[in-house]
């Protein structure tokens, strides 16, 4: 039995931990009756879903399953395209917080480093 990289090994755990704590926030957000202000609709959802699926990784990185990696890159392009339909949403003059702008590039730069790590 060969052994993962440890920074494989972080970075599913990262990926779990970072997917539970988005379908936490993303069903507080969503279902919560919290007010989180000029949220932008199909940011909120594409992340709560996507928690899944980061959950989802993280486990198939910590079992070593070939598909993981795979899933780790669609993740992060899937992201990044958001982040950009985000920003055209911004530069169009929409409404949004300033948290959704950090959340996104924290998530963009997150699922880059585990989709790096998990093909290393």
């Amino acid at each position: 039995m060969t052994r993962r990289p440890r920074s494989q090994t972080v970075a599913a755990a990262v990926a779990v931990i970072f997917g539970l704590l988005t379908i936490v926030s993303g069903g507080r957000a969503l279902f919560g009756g919290v007010d989180m202000g000029a949220v932008v609709p199909f940011v909120l959802w594409f992340n709560f879903v996507a928690g899944f699926a980061y959950v989802l990784a993280g486990i198939g990185l910590l079992r070593g399953a070939g598909w993981a990696p795979l899933l780790s890159l669609a993740i992060a392009t899937a992201t990044v395209a958001v982040f950009a339909a985000f920003l055209w949403h911004v530069g169009a003059g929409g409404a949004w917080e300033a948290r959704t702008m950090g959340a996104m590039i924290l998530r963009s730069a997150i699922w880059i480093a585990i989709a790096a790590f998990a093909f290393r």
